[in-house]
This record gives structure tokens, C-alpha cells and sequence, in this order.
């Protein structure tokens, strides 16, 4: 069983930076393509950033420039640096692994951080 836990949300003046991370533990956090989903209320949850197993990384629109996906193998860790953070930023922020099985698709949640960009 896989087990994820974000932390590192909070309240940030616009223009400023957070940084998130998700811990994993469990099964083999490497072999996994991780991912930064957001959602607000009402919403769908949106991608934002994902990195795949050899570390190729893909970005929504809204976040490129300004959000850096990264991940610690080592460490089962992975990070969501965020900066130049804007009030349409905020959301609850929610870590997400896959775990490929042939033809079937595991997906592996966290329980969400809030993260609120207000002055």
C-alpha cells in the first residue's frame, strides 16, 4: 500500500513562494510517474506539473515559468517549488502517483494542502 503526504502549504502574499513536498512511502516511489494536481471548490482537479520516471517534466500553461516540479528518489520525495505565486495560485494542492501495471493504471493520492495566495 502506498502512502503520500503533502506538507509546506500555507498562507503567501501574492509574489511570493512555497514550496511543497510529498512523501511517499510503500512500494517503489521511483518507478513512478508523479504529478501536482490543484482543485478549487466547484472545480475539476487540474494538472499542474508531472515528472516522469528519467525525470522529464511537463507543466500546465498557468504555471510555466514560475512552478518547478522536482523529486528525491533517494529521499521517496517529491517537490513543487512554487514562485511569483498569484491569488488564482490558490487551491488545495494535492500529490499524485502512478503506478503502471501492464495494462492497468494505479493511481496513489495524498490528502491535500491548502494553499492560499491572499495580501
Amino acid at each position: 500500500q502506498v502512502q503520500l503526504v503533502e506538507s509546506g502549504g500555507g498562507l503567501v502574499e501574492p509574489g511570493g513562494s512555497l514550496r511543497l513536498s510529498c512523501a511517499a512511502s510503500g512500494r517503489i516511489f521511483s518507478q513512478y510517474v508523479m504529478n501536482w494536481y490543484r482543485q478549487t471548490p466547484g472545480k475539476q482537479r487540474e494538472l499542474v506539473a508531472q515528472i516522469t520516471v528519467p525525470g522529464l517534466t511537463n507543466y500546465a500553461d498557468s504555471v510555466k515559468g514560475r512552478f518547478t516540479i522536482s523529486r528525491d528518489n533517494s529521499e521517496n520525495t517529491l517537490y513543487l517549488q512554487m514562485n511569483s505565486l498569484k491569488p488564482e495560485d490558490t487551491a488545495v494542492y494535492y500529490c499524485n502517483g502512478k503506478e503502471f501495471r501492464g495494462p492497468m493504471t494505479i493511481d496513489y493520492w495524498g490528502q491535500g494542502t491548502q494553499v492560499t495566495v491572499s495580501s
